[in-house]
């Protein structure tokens, strides 16, 4: 078995097929996740789904010989977005391993591994310890039985859950287009936002796992354009657009305007606040200062945490938070799990929108409050003496204060700050930078890049 270091990353296995891993490799990790899951906690089955790529169902089906060869049922739920495998594994109460790539392009593949009650596994949670074993191929303890494959599709008791947690049954008619990327949004949708107030004008959401029309990334605004003009062209009141694996939802408004996600974060948070069922929501440090400001203004206890899905669902599980957002658009619900959901946090702004009478531009109007830059990639030799060069400039000046609990962050006295963090996979530094206004942003940005691509 080869080194899969590069393979098995820090929330995931990710790379590309057939040249970083294959069918074999996939059993072998297969087997490795089931000796995983009985010495974690005696677990006997796993559930396993995957998206539409053309090579998930042959990893998914190699994964589960090695489980089954280590004596661990398999529940194979079928295709399915990540967060329906989220839904298997919670309301199972399983180990469960979803086959994709998410936004990565069609030569890629991977999968995403959770305990019982969708719990991470991350690097830090048991992903060394299985990559270890993967590579090891063998194990001191003897099953005793071939493990056992059944089929069950989930997809309507997904739809089912999801409904009984957001009414949409009595909100104003809505038309929504709705871009699938050519992914698992174009297998769910359908079904979760069926029989409702609810006009859906769909884009792409024929499965295609080589995404004929534009990569599944929504967080790239070239990725948006189609759904903005979709929109504009059908007097639209909302725009969704899900990634390949539909754990992630961005939403734009009717006048084809991006709705940042740390918009929806407060938006969805006031809303989960309002339940009276908990105060804790958690954002992470790159969330624009107005969510936990509007956050203390319902009632709420805001806890920010680092970047990345494992520390989001840690500190919500330390916490009982009930929900978390990232301005990735990650949004995660204690209703779900602690798990991220993309159709879920869509279902909460539909019932927002279609619960008054005020377009979403002046609905989300009152959730952003300050000039964002949004995530910029610089490509850099040497990502640690960069950080330190932009530490050294600011750190000394009057009123500044810095914290390094992700990366770099610096906050400035007049309200402005940003973040500087290493990517943990490629040779960049991600800069977010946030101010009171446009130029002070502008002006924030464009001296912190100077130093970063000096």
């Amino acid at each position: 078995m080869p080194d899969l270091s590069s393979l098995i990353k820090a929330y995931d296995v990710r790379g590309v097929v057939p040249d970083e891993w294959d069918e074999d490799v996939a059993r072998s990790i297969g087997a490795a996740f089931a000796e995983f899951v009985v010495a974690d906690s005696g677990a006997t089955a796993v559930v396993t789904a995957h998206d539409m790529r053309e090579s998930s169902i042959p990893l998914s089906r190699a994964f589960a010989e090695g489980v089954i060869g280590r004596g661990v049922d398999v529940v194979e739920a079928g295709l399915g977005s990540t967060d329906l495998l989220y839904f298997a594994a919670g309301s199972l109460d399983i180990p469960g391993a979803m086959f994709t790539a998410s936004h990565n392009p069609a030569r890629y593949n991977g999968i995403k591994m959770c305990r019982a009650g969708a719990a991470p596994i991350g690097q830090d949670s048991g992903l060394a310890t299985i990559r270890e074993w993967a590579e090891k191929g063998s194990f001191d303890r003897e099953p005793g039985r071939v493990g056992t494959v059944t089929q069950r599709d989930v997809l309507a008791e997904y739809a089912a859950y999801l409904r009984s947690l957001v009414d949409l049954s009595t909100i104003r008619p809505l038309k929504a287009v709705v871009d699938a990327g050519n992914g698992m949004g174009g297998h769910t949708v359908p079904v979760v936002l069926s029989d409702l107030p609810l006009k859906i004008v769909p884009l792409y959401f024929e499965l295609d796992g080589s995404f004929p029309n534009h990569e599944a990334n929504p967080l790239d605004p070239a990725n948006l354009v189609d759904l903005q003009a979709a929109v504009v062209e059908h007097g639209a009141d909302i725009g969704l657009a899900f990634d390949g694996d539909a754990d992630r939802v961005f939403v734009i408004d009717e006048t084809g305007a991006p709705v940042s996600p740390s918009s929806i974060t407060a938006l969805v948070a006031v809303r989960e606040l309002a339940k009276g069922r908990g105060t804790t929501i958690i954002h992470n440090l790159i969330t624009s200062h107005a969510v936990p400001e509007i956050v203390r203004e319902h009632g709420g206890d805001p806890v920010r945490t680092r970047v990345g899905h494992s520390f989001i669902k840690a500190e919500m599980a330390r916490t009982d938070a009930v929900f978390g957002g990232e301005h990735s658009a990650h949004y995660y619900f204690r209703d779900f799990w602690r798990a991220d959901t993309g159709m879920l946090a869509a279902m909460h702004v539909l019932a927002a929108l279609g619960e008054q009478g005020r377009p979403l531009s002046e609905l989300t109007a009152a959730y952003s409050r300050y000039a964002a830059s949004g995530e910029i990639n610089s490509t850099v030799a040497d990502a640690a003496a960069r950080v330190a060069d932009v530490r050294a400039a600011y750190a000394e000046q009057d009123g500044v204060t810095v914290d390094e609990l992700d990366g770099l962050t610096v906050e400035l006295p007049d309200g402005a700050w940003f973040n500087l963090r290493a990517s943990n996979t490629e040779p960049l530094l991600r800069l977010n930078v946030e101010a009171p206004d446009e130029a002070r942003m502008t002006h924030l940005r464009d001296e912190v890049l100077e130093m970063v691509r000096a």
